[in-house]
């Protein structure tokens, strides 16, 4: 028997199993990796006994392998807000599914051990980008605007961690990264502790950032705004947190950033207007490899021949 946990590789999966982890302490088998690698249930070799625990990666994407491990034996805890499609019932089957545009999975682990370990699912929120959902939280622990700044600033490096088209583009793996955070119940604790790990996924950040800020649009109008930024490391890194920032300057405009692929297609994030949190996973569904949510969601691998088409069915949705 293994107990395995099985995570997406941002922020919000992060401190997820952060929050897990300090509230039942176990040494378990880590299987992540970046962001858009999501399809991790199939690749975590799942035997009859094992335990899983599954956070932040949709259902509906690993549907098949979650009922083979079923089948096998094991035992599965499956926390999620993505699209998941419909749950079959199964007796070691335990689902907290919620894809409600203001909940992250870090959240519903919140709820799940009734705020334990509280400062980690706010700071997995600002990594998703709520905001508000992550000051709601925070309210009751009279913290300071500096202090809330702090995990704002952790939350979004987590998750700027996250992008890339492979871990060789990320400055630590997630499951690196999760074993500097594991031994800390608080996100404070944890920055004081690891100053070098925490400055370099500051400093990193900061840079990327500035590169992005220099691209100009490829298309903006009063519905909706596209980017498209070139086949580099820093750009597959920054995808989704310039993103989330685009979104955050202009918040009644729907926004799209692509990143060039060395096959000469299109990795995309999409981001709802903030103030119209849905819709961003209806967009990306339209096209083969599109998933995700209802206020951001992304397509792996858009064909270049489809980029006017992509433009199209996001300007129409949103007008």
């Amino acid at each position: 028997m293994a107990v395995i946990d099985i995570f997406n590789g941002d922020a919000d999966g992060l401190c997820a199993l952060v929050q897990l982890r300090n509230a039942e302490p176990l040494e378990s088998r880590l299987v992540t990796g970046v962001k858009r690698d999501i399809a991790l249930v199939g690749q975590a070799g799942i035997k009859s006994g094992d335990k899983v625990t599954v956070l932040d990666i949709s259902f509906d994407k690993n549907r098949d392998a979650v009922a083979q491990a079923l089948s096998q034996g094991a035992e599965i805890f499956y926390v999620d807000h993505h699209f998941a499609g419909e749950i079959e019932e199964h007796e070691a089957l335990t689902t907290i599914i919620n894809p409600a545009a203001d909940v992250c999975t870090a959240i519903l682990v919140n709820h799940y051990l009734q705020g334990r370990f509280v400062e980690w699912a706010i700071t997995g929120a600002y990594g998703d980008n709520l905001k508000n959902s992550a000051e709601i939280l925070a309210r009751p622990l009279s913290l300071s605007a500096e202090q809330l700044q702090q995990l704002n600033n952790l939350g979004v490096y987590l998750n700027y961690n996250g992008y890339g088209s492979d871990l060789d583009d990320l400055h630590f793996t997630p499951s690196a990264l999760f074993e500097k955070i594991r031994p800390y119940a608080s996100p404070f604790d944890f920055m004081a502790a690891e100053v070098e790990t925490f400055q370099r996924l500051e400093q990193g950040y900061h840079q990327d950032m500035a590169s992005a800020a220099a691209i100009e649009p490829e298309f903006v109008s009063d519905v909706a705004g596209i980017f498209i930024l070139p086949n580099e490391k820093w750009a597959r890194r920054v995808s989704g947190v310039y993103s989330n920032d685009l979104a955050n300057a202009s918040p009644d405009r729907a926004h799209a950033v692509l990143t060039e692929k060395a096959n000469g297609n299109y990795l995309v994030s999409v981001r709802a207007p903030l103030n119209n949190k849905t819709g961003a996973d209806e967009v990306v569904r339209q096209f083969p490899t599109g998933g995700g949510r209802k206020a951001a969601a992304g397509i792996n691998d858009l064909p270049a021949e489809q980029l006017t088409q992509f433009i199209a069915t996001l300007t129409a949705y949103y007008s």
